[in-house]
């Protein structure tokens, strides 16, 4: 049997949180088109007859402009210390400087690197990823070069298999039927970011937190669970964006984010949605460790 962690790098917005994902079979991160959303070192983990893969899902290498970009940074540092094997992303567009700097970094480490193309379905054909992987070969040393397409599914399985090849031996690191390491209060705060980030825009997505205030069942039906929990930005002008018109955008994320929680917990929800204001937050660890931002 083999089992290890899987430890998944590369910039902001590159794919990352899709892959795992694709990965798991299961939905344990959220994803959005806005950069440098990621912000908890998620854990998924994958059973098979073959196995077990703790696969670690870490923020976009990004400048730090602030605190809470100085944990992140470090978190994925963490992420591929604890690695079996890591996976850096690119785009099948090419190598980037960015991705070039993440390369570095990672080098220092004395891990196995399997690399991993993504969005392939942009390419008009497949014949257009032969000078990429044989420039990356030139490049780098990778024990393996996959090229899928996250979004589409596409070579995925090529990819667990290609893992599970370089995994070392060893019993399962988790229970079988544990498929992530997250609290649940973390993931209904993720599951209502992830909706209030993607109906936002500009500089509002990276504003945002969410405070998980109360889960309990609801008082007259027991199959329904009572959420309260806030929105959380860092100036006032950012309030009203979110609220929206007579509360219309508030709303509207309060609906898209009860029908994935009704889904993921399997039961009827009560969404109590707020909107507070906690000026610069994203530079008080005292406060974004609350929301378990470099604490996962």
């Amino acid at each position: 049997m083999k089992s290890g962690y899987v430890s998944i790098v590369g910039k902001p917005n590159v794919g990352k949180s899709t892959l795992i994902n694709s990965l798991l079979n299961y939905k344990v991160s959220i994803v959005s088109p806005r950069p440098a959303i990621t912000r908890i070192r998620v854990l998924g983990i994958y059973n098979s007859e073959e196995g077990q893969i703790a696969i670690l899902d870490t923020p976009g290498f990004e400048n730090v402009q602030n605190e809470l970009g100085r944990v992140m940074q470090k978190t994925i540092i963490a992420s591929i210390e604890e690695a079996d094997i890591v996976i850096p992303v690119i785009e099948s567009r090419g190598w980037q400087t960015e991705d070039e700097r993440i390369m570095e970094t990672i080098k220092k480490f004395n891990k196995r690197h399997i690399l991993v193309i993504n969005k392939v379905d942009l390419l008009p054909h497949k014949e257009s990823l032969l000078p990429l992987i044989k420039e990356s070969n030139e490049r780098y040393e990778f024990v393996d070069i996959v090229p899928v397409s996250a979004l589409k599914n596409k070579n995925i399985d090529t990819l667990r298999k290609c893992i599970f090849s370089h995994l070392p031996e060893g019993d399962r690191l988790f229970p079988e039927d544990m498929k992530t390491n997250i609290p649940l209060h973390y993931t209904i705060a993720e599951i209502i970011r992830e909706k209030a980030v993607n109906k936002t825009y500009q500089e509002v997505p990276q504003a945002i937190a969410v405070e998980v205030e109360e889960i309990k069942p609801g008082n007259k039906d027991k199959n329904m669970m009572v959420i309260k929990a806030n929105i959380v930005v860092d100036r006032e002008n950012l309030k009203h964006i979110i609220i929206g018109k007579n509360g219309s955008k508030l709303k509207e994320i309060g609906q898209f984010s009860r029908k994935e929680l009704e889904i993921v917990l399997g039961k009827k929800v009560y969404l109590e949605l707020w909107v507070k204001v906690i000026k610069d937050w994203r530079e008080r660890p005292d406060i974004f460790r609350k929301f378990g931002y470099g604490d996962m």
